[in-house]
């Protein structure tokens, strides 16, 4: 077992009633699991003590995400054993795991979509009143339970009618809502503006200070710091140990998530020989209630960032480039040519990619297998009486599977047996293998890990510096202005400013995001 480097009391060292004589709610100890070529977790420790705050870090395929599920009953366990406030703990599912108070909210919103958002609170656990459902009472108590967290909305509108933000604290409402002793929160901040974390942090505190104790996952070492009190780190399936962060520097942790001392994120060279003949330009181009119409060029072998808070158009003028919306305003060039996009398809024969923002909604097919997802976007752009031959669908995989560093024991393994980060590999492999000469990227480090994330903001440098031209989206300013030669700054739905150069930090972003007239 991997050496614990020394465990201070902090903010989760608090007393409490529950939890067992050592001061832990919950206790994990020789945690093993495997699967057909994965030992997913060996030998794995970990403890929760009452009215703590503590994060599981590690890179993509440490074992964060199948430790959660092991605990949650989605998983079981080959061997070792797991107490609940000094009891034994063995839940068979994740309803029979939340019966005994230890309740989850993932990254992937699981959430219906076509249900209100007051019977997504309350599903399967419906007050009645004279044998049928109390609509009023779940109404009522569902708008108590967003109260909570600050959240006033219609609970009588169907979820789909909601942002991906909104949803995520509906979910997390949801949880809170069910009596829960234990709260595990994946990527819980993925979707959310900075005052839409202040306003999650502060409902934490809030919970953990009224006797909760939080399980918190995160690839952002800011908001780890910020809110946690320890965190246990994983590599490969193993317990690397478990640390006070008051304790542990940043750059401590990041080299013992990935096993070795961590180099810097590279940054654009912007002082090399200037990008090339302009490959697509918009003029005007626009949607009605989408994005306002805008003016936009792109050269060969630049990336292009593009800035702005949740809902400000950034994804809207994405779709209008791929082809995934119509404009009904404006114009669209490539290679000085006018084109009208009216699918994605149209877009893809003349070399644009498309890396989606929301991974699971558009981007994989979970029952594939990894070659197969890989195949996809080739073999439409073939078409379907052009079947690409078996043995050069193979060769492909591999040598994307190696030149991007996917981990899997084989190609043919279920998509859905990756971590997240390797997931966005498999589906960068899928538009790279096309050959484009526009690739842009949604999103692309969101709910990966920091090692993942270097890999693939490094890779889109490589690929620009060898004639690619990027789009480069991201709300995470830092990210656009190391990878971006200029960036679109976005606010309502329009662009409101372009920088470059000097101009182009985080500060001078906010500042015109601020500055710009409604």
């Amino acid at each position: 077992m991997a050496e614990v480097d020394g465990v201070g009391e902090g903010a989760g060292g608090k007393s409490d009633k529950d939890g067992d004589e050592r001061g832990e709610i919950l206790a994990l100890s020789g945690i093993d699991i495997a699967f057909p070529g994965v030992h997913a977790l060996d030998n794995v420790d970990f403890t929760l003590r009452p009215q703590e705050i503590h994060s599981i870090m590690g890179e993509n395929g440490a074992g964060k995400s199948t430790l959660i599920k092991v605990i949650t009953g989605v998983y079981k366990k080959n061997s070792g054993a797991m107490l609940l406030n000094g009891k034994p703990f063995e839940p068979a599912n994740p309803l029979d795991a939340r019966r005994m108070g230890v309740n989850s909210v993932y990254q992937e919103i699981n959430l219906c979509d076509n249900l209100t958002v007051a019977e997504n609170i309350h599903a399967g656990r419906q007050k009645t009143r004279f044998g049928k459902i109390d609509w009023k009472h779940i109404k009522r108590a569902s708008e108590e339970a967003l109260a909570r967290l600050n959240i006033h909305i219609d609970v009588t509108r169907l979820l789909n009618s909601y942002s991906v933000a909104v949803k995520q604290m509906i979910a997390i409402a949801r949880a809170v809502d069910m009596d829960s002793k234990i709260l595990i929160l994946d990527e819980p901040t993925s979707s959310l503006d900075r005052p839409e974390v202040d306003q999650l942090f502060a409902t934490i505190r809030k919970l953990r200070d009224q006797g909760l104790s939080v399980i918190f996952i995160s690839h952002f070492l800011d908001q780890i710091y910020e809110l946690c009190d320890r965190v246990t780190v994983l590599r490969n399936g193993k317990r690397i140990g478990e640390y006070p962060l008051k304790d542990l520097p940043r750059y401590e942790l990041v080299s013992k998530m990935v096993g070795k001392e961590f180099s810097r994120l590279g940054k654009r060279d912007r002082e090399r020989s200037g990008p090339g003949d302009v490959f697509i330009e918009a003029r005007n181009l626009g949607k009605k209630r989408a994005v306002r119409p805008f003016n936009l060029i792109i050269r060969k072998g630049e990336i292009l960032g593009f800035a702005g808070l949740l809902g400000s158009g950034r994804t809207e003028s994405a779709n209008l480039l791929f082809g995934i919306d119509e404009p009904d305003s404006g114009e669209l060039m490539v290679k000085n040519r006018k084109q009208r996009f009216r699918k994605p398809r149209d877009a893809i024969n003349r070399l644009i990619a498309f890396c989606p923002e929301d991974r699971k909604k558009n981007g994989v097919i979970f029952e594939l297998s990894i070659r197969e997802n890989m195949m996809l976007a080739l073999q439409a752009k073939r078409g379907i009486l052009k079947y690409l031959p078996f043995k050069k669908q193979r060769e492909l995989a591999d040598e994307y599977i190696k030149l991007l560093g996917v981990a899997t024991p084989n190609q043919d393994a279920p998509l859905g047996n990756l971590s997240g980060g390797n997931q966005q590999k498999v589906i960068l492999a899928r538009w790279l293998i096309t050959a484009p000469e526009l690739l842009i990227l949604d999103e692309p480090t969101r709910g990966i890990d920091v090692l993942a994330k270097a890999e693939i903001m490094n890779l889109a440098m490589r690929l620009c510096d060898q004639g690619m031209s990027l789009v480069f989206i991201s709300s995470e300013l830092e990210e656009v202005v190391r990878c971006s030669d200029r960036v679109a700054v976005m606010r309502d739905r329009r662009k409101i400013a372009e920088l470059s150069g000097a101009d182009m930090d985080a500060e001078k972003i906010l500042k015109a995001i601020a500055e710009a007239e409604g």
